[in-house]
């Protein structure tokens, strides 16, 4: 709605579509990477996108930027965080081999140590807590009360990546030690908007991906978060199941591609 960041309704020609900044704004702030486009790709199926300005917590996407997906592992970001952040609200350390599970969660997007964090943290109270604590406007529980079909907009995917940032999610003592191994995830999980960076930066952008097919609704739902030093990024896509799972990967990179201030 209206005040909810800009939507990329570019008049053609128009490539500036900068958001015209509120007075209170510092005008010596340098552009973030992305510009506000209508992007016209050839992609099958639904996606969105929206990127968030850390500094100002301005955010621009498309016009899809509101509509929701299911989260798959992406969401195994806030479960980790809010693990670790009421941890040290209880005055606990957690054991290291807590953390060398929450390693495992966060760089290899293992399941069954994901299950136990989110039965740990209160499973549907937590998402709740993702949703206050974080600002989630459009986000939901899912129906089954799981972490994996927690309903997610893209820029909610912003938002919970600036919640991380920020050190909200995961509170003062664990975001460092989250962002840094939001860096290191490795393997399948490792694809999308860092992807589309050159490789010296994409070390430094922190990530979380979530990728499922879903036999019922038919679909492959890929999502990506990503937190940049200036911004938090949220790309979703879902398309026809029968297309597999690279051709979702590859449209996370190829939207953010398109969105760089640099794209050629």
């Amino acid at each position: 709605g209206a005040g909810e960041g800009t939507r990329a309704t570019n008049v053609p020609g128009d490539r500036s579509s900068r958001p015209s900044a509120e007075p209170s704004d510092s005008p010596s702030l340098p552009p973030l990477p992305f510009e506000a486009k209508d992007l016209d790709l050839d992609i099958e199926g639904w996606y969105g996108w929206a990127v968030l300005d850390r500094r100002t917590g301005e955010i621009i996407g498309s016009k899809t930027m509101d509509e929701t997906s299911t989260t798959a592992s992406l969401i195994k970001s806030w479960v980790v965080a809010d693990y670790l952040r009421r941890a040290d609200e209880n005055g606990q350390k957690p054991s290291d081999a807590k953390l060398a599970d929450a390693t495992l969660i966060i760089r290899d997007s293992d399941n069954t140590r994901a299950e136990q964090f989110y039965n740990s943290v209160g499973r549907a109270a937590s998402i709740k807590r993702a949703i206050s604590m974080c600002g989630l406007t459009d986000s939901s529980v899912a129906p089954d009360g799981g972490w994996s079909r927690t309903a997610l907009s893209p820029r909610d995917v912003a938002r919970l990546g600036n919640c991380i940032a920020e050190g909200k999610a995961a509170g003062p003592e664990w975001t460092d030690w989250l962002l840094n191994e939001m860096r290191q995830v490795r393997g399948t999980g490792d694809f999308g908007i860092r992807k589309a960076f050159p490789a010296a930066e994409r070390k430094q952008i922190a990530i979380k991906n979530g990728w499922i097919d879903r036999t019922r609704e038919q679909e492959m739902h890929i999502n990506c978060l990503a937190i940049g030093d200036t911004w938090t990024m949220g790309v979703m896509v879902k398309y026809p199941i029968d297309m597999g799972y690279d051709y979702g990967m590859k449209n996370c990179q190829k939207i953010t591609e398109a969105l760089l201030r640099d794209a050629t």
